[in-house]
C-alpha cells in the first residue's frame, strides 16, 4: 500500500520559514522523481519544486531563491524549505512521486494528501 504522509504546513507571519516533509512507503523511493505541487483558491495548480531521481532540482519562477527542496533516499522522504514566505504562498502543499518527466512536466504516479500553508500577519 502506497503512501505519501505531509507534515509541516501551517500558520506563519509573512516574511517566516516552514519546512514541509513528505514521509513514503510502499515504493521503491529511489527511482521516483519527487516534488510538490500547490493550489490556492481559485488559481490552477502550480508545480512549486521537483528533485529528480538523479538529485536535479527545479523551481517555479516565483520560488527561486527562497524555497529549497530536497530528498533523503535513506528515509524514503522528501522535503520542502520554504523561507520568506509571502501571502501570495498561501495554498494547499501537495507532493507527489512520479517515474516520468516529460519537458520537466511530472506524470504523477501518486499523490499526498495535501498540506494547508497559510501566510498571514
Amino acid at each position: 500500500q502506497v503512501q505519501l504522509g505531509e507534515s509541516g504546513g501551517g500558520l506563519v507571519q509573512p516574511g517566516g520559514s516552514l519546512r514541509l516533509t513528505c514521509a513514503t512507503s510502499g515504493i521503491i523511493f529511489r527511482i521516483y522523481n519527487m516534488g510538490w505541487y500547490r493550489q490556492a483558491p481559485g488559481k490552477q495548480r502550480e508545480l512549486v519544486a521537483l528533485v529528480t531521481l538523479d538529485y536535479i532540482t527545479k523551481y517555479a519562477d516565483s520560488v527561486k531563491g527562497r524555497f529549497i527542496i530536497s530528498r533523503d533516499n535513506a528515509k524514503n522522504a522528501v522535503y520542502l524549505q520554504m523561507n520568506s514566505l509571502q501571502p501570495e504562498d498561501t495554498a494547499v502543499y501537495s507532493c507527489f512521486a512520479a517515474r516520468q518527466l516529460r519537458s520537466w512536466e511530472p506524470r504523477v504516479d501518486y499523490w499526498g494528501q495535501g498540506s494547508q500553508v497559510t501566510v498571514s500577519s
